[in-house]
């Protein structure tokens, strides 16, 4: 992360950096704090291991003698974080999202809005930009919840939804995750097999090759996280901007958007909500990359340095998305690239440079693996949120678990990628817009001057019970199913825009998911006073 001398992955554990640096912590020993009444101990949150967990304990120092982060869902208190912030730590929390979104995935996104949508240029890009504004401010104003309070995201969710209801919407969580990585793996897939000789290269095997790198990367924590993504964004860069520059001449810059004008008006709408669920889903896991980062953190620094990071990555990725959809009516070659899958386009907008071309595309390719280590880090954090026992598994196979279960899914979804888009991005969009705007009242009505009592992170007794959280959860559902536009389901208030309907349901579900909470939640505090 940053240069200072203290490695910020381990967490409390030692570790050798090299022959001049050492940790100044003990080594690691299962704390003797007493008991908080759960099964754990007070100060680390983490549960009192049993014959099992001794086995996982050992197994987490086997970690640390090899660098790995053996960290898991428990609070980096102060005293483990690093000591203070040079100009490079404040640089890479943009950096660090412009590595992770400045990938194929964004690029294919784009693509949907003239190739399945019907937009324009100007209309598709319009929507693209400012519904990532949307989604990506959500994620930066929960990026600065990390170093306020040393918690993982949907831990934190628990001072809102309550101890239980929270296992909910962290399962939501992981199943976007991986769903991500899923993408992700098919996208790197497509674009290695279209560059490999005459397709000697299956779609199969360049899943596993994205899946394998992203596991290995995000297995040795966030240290080695952070210092990858500092620097991956330069090859993207320069690869975009040569795709820039070689495909911009095949762009329709003119035809309008096809449909009537209530069709238009849905179809701008969808489009629109759909980029802002690809920038709106990274607010779940957004604070975990800065639970290290000390507490006097400027919080405005991180929100509009992340902003910027998000902002930056995501206008070139769909910008050039569009720009190579919208030759596909006239450009033949495009047109039958795009019938092969949208990682071929990407390869054929490569294609006047010839055999350099297919070196551009193996690197955009690769850049997948940027994007796939965040949610393949995450994921092994979330799963501990589940319960006890879960907590006590390393988040370490919590990753290798769910490495497997997207790559799995990647070989078998691998030619319905559009479909995939389409369906699962917005429809994981919904539930994030619903629980913002319930953690979002709850810190500026609930807890305006109360604040927040970090130490209570695992302490259900201390966190909300839960039941208005709960309730105003699935009300913003029930808005977001009335109000969302999807192929396989458009709902009956969507469906009154144009011919294809018109996705609201970020918005409906988020809005009547906040008017029912505050009342709910004052009956919640005044017959339980939690």
């Amino acid at each position: 992360m940053a240069p200072e001398n203290e490695n910020p992955s381990l967490g409390g554990r030692t570790e050798k950096l090299d022959s001049k640096v050492q940790s100044t912590e003990q080594p690691f020993e299962p704390k003797q704090y007493g008991d908080d009444g759960h099964g754990g101990d007070v100060a680390s949150g983490r549960p009192t291991p049993g014959r099992l967990g001794l086995y996982f304990r050992k197994f987490e120092q086997y970690l640390v003698e090899y660098n790995l982060e053996a960290r898991g869902l428990e609070r980096v208190h102060e005293s483990e974080r690093m000591k203070k912030l040079s100009w490079v730590s404040y640089l890479q929390a943009a950096l660090l999202w412009v590595s992770i979104n400045l990938a194929a995935n964004n690029i294919t996104l784009g693509m949907l809005g003239p190739a399945s949508y019907g937009l324009g240029f100007m209309d598709a890009s319009l929507c693209a930009v400012f519904g990532a504004l949307v989604g990506a401010s959500v994620a930066s104003w929960m990026a600065t919840w990390g170093p306020l309070s040393g918690i993982r995201t949907m831990a934190l969710g628990r001072y809102s939804m309550g101890w239980w209801p929270s296992k909910i919407v962290v399962i939501l969580n992981l199943i976007q995750m991986i769903g991500y990585c899923l993408i992700d793996c098919v996208v790197g897939g497509q674009i290695l097999s279209a560059v490999s000789p005459h397709g000697s290269m299956s779609v199969a095997v360049g899943i596993v090759i994205i899946a394998v790198i992203s596991w290995a990367v995000a297995t040795f924590g966030i240290h080695v996280f952070h210092y990858y993504e500092r620097f991956a964004w330069v090859p993207q860069l320069i690869v975009v901007c040569i795709l820039f520059g070689v495909s911009s001449s095949n762009f329709d810059l003119t035809t309008p958007s096809t449909g009537d004008p209530r069709t238009v008006t849905g179809n701008r709408l969808s489009f629109f909500s759909l980029c802002m669920s690809a920038a709106i889903t990274y607010a779940p896991l957004a604070a975990d990359f800065f639970v290290y980062y000390p507490s006097t953190t400027s919080r405005s620094s991180i929100f509009l340095l992340t902003l910027t990071g998000l902002m930056c990555s995501f206008t070139m990725a769909f910008l050039i998305g569009i720009g190579l959809a919208s030759g596909i009516n006239t450009n033949a070659a495009y047109s039958a690239a795009y019938n092969q899958g949208q990682g071929a386009l990407i390869v054929e907008g490569f294609s006047p440079l010839n055999n350099f071309g297919k070196f551009c595309s193996v690197v955009v390719a690769l850049g997948l693996i940027a994007n796939t280590i965040a949610p393949t880090y995450c994921t092994g954090v979330d799963f501990q949120v589940l319960g006890r026992y879960a907590e006590k598994i390393p988040r370490v196979i919590w990753n290798t678990v769910g490495a497997i279960i997207y790559t799995v899914c990647a070989l078998v979804g691998r030619g319905h990628l559009s479909e995939i888009f389409t369906n699962f991005l917005a429809l994981m969009g919904y539930w994030v817009a619903i629980w913002f705007g319930i953690l979002l009242e709850e810190r500026y009505i609930f807890r305006r001057r109360s604040g927040y009592s970090w130490s209570a992170w695992n302490d259900p007794s201390k966190l909300p019970i839960g039941v208005a959280g709960f309730i105003a959860f699935c009300v913003g559902w029930v808005g977001a199913v009335l109000c969302m536009a999807q192929v396989w389901y458009i709902g009956p208030l969507a469906g009154l825009v144009g011919e294809y309907g018109a996705d609201m349901g970020n918005y409906v579900g988020c809005s009547w998911a906040a008017v029912v909470y505050p009342p709910l939640r004052y009956l919640e505090l005044k017959f339980f006073g939690r």
